[in-house]
């Protein structure tokens, strides 16, 4: 039941041939049916009639992305106030242009790829991403007042602009498939004479603005502005070879002006400004309802993967508006996130950051069924070579690290600038030691996505190989003490400050990657010679430190002061290696809780967010969505970014995958639906979302009861799920059969399901309503966004 603790496994089994009436298949979305696999379902073999299915009258995805859309009645003045567009390398921030709020709006131009090449300066300076320019948009009166809609269904930016001259309408959105911004305006008589101006920012790491540069660093040198038939160019040279170039061009079509922008990056050629020449000519040849038509199609499409609704309203805009942000800010063949994602802003953070922000930015990408984003799992593939290059020499043979921050290609300078520089730690050595386990981190996420897909290739050529290569660096550190255990020196927990022997995110970490690999050796037949020094370490790595608090960082160091990591306790979340499964572990788990966010002071957003999914964890929905509150009210802003002496994207997004986590959990083999539900949410319905062993679920909650569950395998993976549904139970397939089941524990069943074959679980000679709509709203409340 919601609220409630995960019930333990019953030693009693038996097996179950559901009966009753047959029923139909198809589930209606928004008034469509949806197959429950690629092939139509069979007529159902009962004489009893199907259950009539209600047709919803209008489309369901409509209805939400509609209600989710921002609103701003006031000018921005920030970039944590105003909309945002992007495809995952172009991006755009809009608010008022500072000191001119009454004269501009700025447009912001920034590009995940573009970054500088000078490694000997570290990756916060020399390898850090580089600022490009902005657009001011500078009507001929003076600004009066604003009406802007984000429309999140079609990812454009749409309203009017009031000035005391006449008005703005505008329409505005970056490509999802090519790097163009195309901001459309139509003025009145008043205003024919708004003109726009393009500001090249000064090629410098943002770091620089927080932190003297390394001697001998100095910026790029000032880009230069030229004219090509009809379009223009800014060219910026790198000192360290190649450029980047800000191409654009203005096309009138009857009353209305479009402008088309473009950015491309070049290193160490100087090929860029013949690229971005061309793209923005080819672009401009389109009006701006034509190239807006595939941008639109490409959204649709990427909205239905999947479906959720909640009825607290606001929160449920909120996630949408997360799905929107995730699909701008990333593509499968991108860049990794960067902190603030391709919106690049005054930042002491120009660059990915790997001991936390790029592993919550991508949680949300596997249940909302997205892993066309999935960039980790490509980065490391296609960069690992720089993996092992950035340990010791004497290490990287069999070895490999990720370094606190890297570019884009996981480079960090390290290696050419120690002092400057975040290379992998080496146990044992003077503090502050950077992170020993960040790319085992990282592979956890790579492994999710192989546990979403079932995906062996994912296995196969990129989780196995580079875990193998990151236990092995933690292997050539542990020793045996005195007590018979393996104990690991001196490392650095992310980022208390103190290093401490056996520290519990080392320990933690090493203790799942050795249990992945044995069992990823097992699932792809290989006998490799490590699996009895694996086998070892499992049975013999020292247990993870504990005092009267709960966890400690490390043997000899209490988790003592405010702390806004839970590094220290990864194996709660997210590695569910310590799931409260037994009474001792859940007390554990509570009073580690209550003690890390018991110290206010240095507590932040993902605090709040992994305290929300630790409570999901334990079935506690209402602590979970208080958790959430304090997030919302204490730290996001008011387009939902959010910000830490500088724009970081994380935690909203992580906070997305909080609520995954109290509406479906698949840890451990055994898929749990709505686990973590508070009172409040008597209503809800999901659709489509991706469970570990690459099913699809799709539940409806009415009236504070879970009313009917379906899942899809797509791998024919086994299927053990905690249903939710009080007393006897039917399950059928998708012509409407009975399927067999076995009751494993109260309320949890294994059903057989091949690749393709779907389960329907109702309460016995239930026939609900299998449409998909969203539920109704428990409140009204105002929209994200600065409406009045």
């Amino acid at each position: 039941m919601p609220g409630t603790a995960p019930s333990s496994p019953s030693p009693s089994r038996r097996t179950v041939l559901a009966t009753g009436t047959a029923l139909g298949g198809a589930l209606m979305v928004g008034g469509a049916a949806v197959p429950a696999q690629a092939s139509a379902p069979a007529t159902a073999p009962s004489a009893a009639p199907a259950v009539p299915v209600v047709h919803s009258p209008d489309d369901s995805w409509r209805i939400v992305l509609d209600d989710a859309d921002l609103l701003w009645q006031k000018l921005p003045k920030t970039w944590y106030e105003g909309p945002y567009l992007g495809n995952g390398r172009l991006g755009s921030g809009i608010y008022a242009e500072p000191g001119a709020t009454t004269t501009a709006v700025r447009f912001n131009v920034q590009h995940s790829e573009v970054q500088d090449h000078r490694p000997e300066f570290g990756s916060l300076f020399g390898l850090a991403r580089l600022p490009i320019g902005h657009f001011t948009l500078e009507p001929t009166g003076t600004i009066t007042g604003i009406e802007l809609w984000m429309r999140l269904r079609t990812a454009e930016l749409e309203g009017t602009i009031t000035t005391s001259a006449g008005t703005l309408k505008l329409r505005a959105f970056v490509h999802s498939s090519s790097d163009v911004l195309a901001v459309e305006v139509t003025p009145s008589e008043g205003e024919t004479g708004f003109r726009w101006v393009f500001h090249p920012a000064d090629a410098i790491s943002p770091r620089a603005g927080f932190q003297k540069p390394p001697a001998g660093y100095t910026g790029n040198p000032p880009a230069t502005v030229e004219e090509h038939g009809g379009s223009s160019a800014a060219v910026q040279p790198l000192l360290a070879g190649g450029e980047h170039v800000t191409a654009w061009r203005e096309r009138t079509r009857g009353d209305s002006r479009t402008l088309y922008v473009t950015v491309a990056h070049s290193h160490p050629r100087t090929t860029a400004r013949d690229r971005a020449l061309r793209t923005v000519t080819t672009a401009s040849v389109l009006p701006y309802g034509l190239l807006a038509t595939p941008h639109r199609a490409w959204w649709d499409r990427f909205y239905r993967k999947s479906f959720l609704s909640l009825p607290d309203a606001r929160m449920q805009r909120f996630y949408w508006i997360q799905l929107y942000k995730t699909a701008s800010a990333a593509r499968k063949d991108a860049p990794v996130m960067a902190t603030s994602g391709p919106w690049l802003e005054p930042t002491p953070w120009p660059n990915t950051w790997w001991n936390l922000n790029a592993q919550l930015e991508y949680w949300l990408i596997h249940g909302s069924n997205h892993l066309e984003l999935d960039a980790i799992t490509r980065s490391l593939s296609e960069f690992r070579d720089n993996l092992s290059k950035e340990v010791a020499t004497p290490y990287r043979a069999d070895s490999a690290g990720l370094p606190r921050t890297t570019d884009p290609h996981l480079i960090n300078g390290g290696a050419t600038a120690p002092v400057l520089g975040y290379g992998v730690g080496i146990p044992g050595q003077d503090p502050p030691t950077p992170e020993v386990g960040n790319l085992t981190w990282a592979l956890h996420n790579v492994w999710l996505s192989y546990r979403h897909t079932m995906d062996e290739s994912i296995l196969r050529d990129t989780l196995f190989p580079l875990l193998r290569k990151a236990v092995n660096y933690y292997l050539h550190f542990l020793t045996p003490g005195a007590d018979g255990r393996l104990h690991l020196p001196a490392t650095f927990s992310p980022e208390y400050g103190v290093n401490a022997p056996d520290c519990n995110y080392d320990l933690m970490l090493l203790r799942w990657g050795c249990r992945t690999l044995l069992d990823s050796a097992k699932q792809l037949g290989v006998d490799d010679p490590l699996t009895a020094r694996w086998q070892e370490v499992l049975a013999k790595l020292a247990p993870y430190p504990v005092d009267a608090n709960g966890f400690m960082i490390g043997a000899g160091v209490p988790f003592a002061k405010s702390h806004r990591h839970y590094s220290h306790m990864l194996a709660v979340y997210p590695l569910y290696e310590v799931t409260g499964a037994t009474a001792d572990e859940r007390a554990l788990i509570e009073k580690s809780l209550a003690h890390w966010v018991g110290f206010e002071g240095a507590l932040q957003g993902y605090t709040f967010t992994g305290a929300a999914s630790m409570s999901a964890l334990l079935g506690k929905g209402e602590d979970a969505l208080k958790y959430l509150g304090q997030l919302m009210s204490r730290f996001i802003q008011a387009n939902t970014m959010y910000k830490e002496s500088g724009p970081v994207i994380e935690t909203p997004l992580s906070a997305a995958q909080s609520l995954h986590d109290m509406v479906c959990q698949s840890w451990g083999g055994t898929i749990r639906v709505f686990p973590a539900l508070p009172a409040a949410w008597r209503e809800l319905t999901v659709h489509d979302f991706r469970t570990q062993g690459a099913f699809l679920l799709s539940a409806v909650r009415e009236e504070g009861r879970t009313r009917w569950v379906r899942l899809t395998s797509e791998a024919g993976a086994p299927c053990v799920v905690r249903h939710g549904i009080e007393g006897p139970i039917e399950i059928r397939d998708q012509h409407g059969r009975p399927l067999r089941y076995e009751e494993v524990a109260d309320g949890t069943v294994r059903i057989e399901l091949r690749k393709g074959d779907s389960a329907l679980i109702t309460a016995e000679g239930d026939r609900p309503d299998l449409t998909i709509r969203p539920v109704t709203a428990n409140a009204t409340v105002p929209r994200w966004g600065l409406p009045v």
